[in-house]
């Protein structure tokens, strides 16, 4: 599925609408590129899984954890990595505990293609405001 959003506001209500159909031990990859509005599918996610906490990009943290109701919203960003760090982060737990969203998975194309996708969202900027949305949903 393709969607043309025509602004913030439009692109995290498509993350509401995503995040409706996501349940504890979901992966969602993100990819696009710098600015694209990750993060506001993201905070669209985050919504509609009831988190009360301001969502924000994790790019020097690497993780952020929103409590939520299908147990731990986890927010990765690889933006900064060159791959996924496997030896300090083990996604099967986090997968077990909540929902995995991950942005710029694109750095570690190897390690995700083995992993259990639910949702892959890659956007393309095609205006200040306007941005392209695929959407692919792996049930």
């Amino acid at each position: 599925m393709i969607v043309v959003t025509r602004s913030e506001e439009e692109t995290i209500e498509l993350g509401r609408k995503l995040g409706k159909e996501l349940k504890r031990g979901d992966l969602v990859l993100l990819g696009g590129e710098l600015g694209a509005g990750k993060t506001r599918i993201v905070k669209g996610i985050a919504s509609s899984l009831e988190v009360d906490e301001v969502v924000t990009s994790p790019t020097f943290t690497l993780v952020n954890e929103y409590p939520c109701k299908a147990g731990i919203l986890f927010h990765v960003d690889l933006y900064r990595l060159d791959s996924f760090p496997k030896d300090d982060i083990d996604i099967d737990d986090l997968l077990d505990r909540g929902i995995v969203v991950v942005e710029w998975w694109e750095r570690d194309r190897n390690f995700f293609e083995l992993a259990r996708a639910r949702l892959i969202v890659n956007i393309k900027i095609l205006s200040e405001e306007e941005r392209e949305i695929e959407v692919k949903w792996f049930r």
